[in-house]
């Protein structure tokens, strides 16, 4: 049995990918790396380097120009600045709709093009890291247990019953899902989740606050930033 692990380089997918490398061994397992036109590539080569570490298979796909109507700030084609304050800060001004990070149907797409390109690899399972955090408040509601079972569904009978999606941590926070990588040893350290694309984490965006905050709770200092000051 072969799974595909949709493989950002962030915590949350090479959380998935430890997962899946322990659980069908590393030469059963492919790394799907997708670009979407983000503002820097630090994500990129952390996923580059943590496939290494693992040593899966690893492959690469270029989504942009799905993207390329979107101002989501995120993208290299927005002039949007990237919000630095918590997503809980971000949703008191959006009025019940995403943050302004969130990317159109991003999952959706990743999971559809996965799907494809899984079947064709011999894969029976993709995994990705979606998290109760991230959809809390509709935030990203690409990662909802709602959205997940959709796709889940459409994906196993639009694919002949024979693939299916496995979001191991859709009702974990993200403290809970660091917590499960430390029990698997997962190099923290290689992960990359900062939204700017600097030399080190700017530590003021959504997700540097939510990782800063897991590790926190983790009773640990993130390992990424103690990398960086060596």
């Amino acid at each position: 049995m072969k799974a595909m692990v949709l493989f950002s380089g962030g915590i949350d997918s090479t959380t998935c990918l430890a997962l899946a490398v322990k659980k069908y061994g590393k030469e059963n397992v492919i790394a799907l790396s997708i670009s979407y036109g983000q503002k820097h590539s630090c994500e990129t080569e952390a996923a580059r380097k943590i496939a290494e570490y693992y040593e899966t298979e690893r492959l690469t796909l270029d989504l942009s120009l799905i993207f390329k109507y979107s101002d989501c700030s995120l993208l290299s084609g927005s002039e949007k600045d990237i919000p630095h304050e918590s997503y809980a800060e971000q949703l008191e001004k959006t009025d019940g709709a995403p943050v302004s990070t969130y990317v159109p149907f991003r999952n959706g797409l990743f999971l559809s093009s996965a799907a494809s390109i899984a079947l064709s690899k011999g894969c029976s399972v993709i995994y990705y890291g979606a998290h109760a955090d991230d959809s809390a408040g509709n935030a990203y509601p690409d990662c909802s247990t709602v959205f997940n079972n959709a796709m889940n569904t459409a994906i196993y009978e639009g694919s002949g019953r024979q693939l299916q999606i496995e979001a191991p941590f859709v009702g974990m926070s993200k403290a809970e899902v660091v917590k499960t990588g430390l029990e698997l040893n997962v190099p923290y350290e290689m992960t990359w989740s900062c939204y700017e694309g600097n030399d080190k984490p700017c530590g003021k965006c959504g997700t540097c606050i939510d990782r800063e905050n897991a590790f926190r709770l983790n009773g640990i200092d993130d390992p990424a930033l103690k990398e960086i000051e060596k």
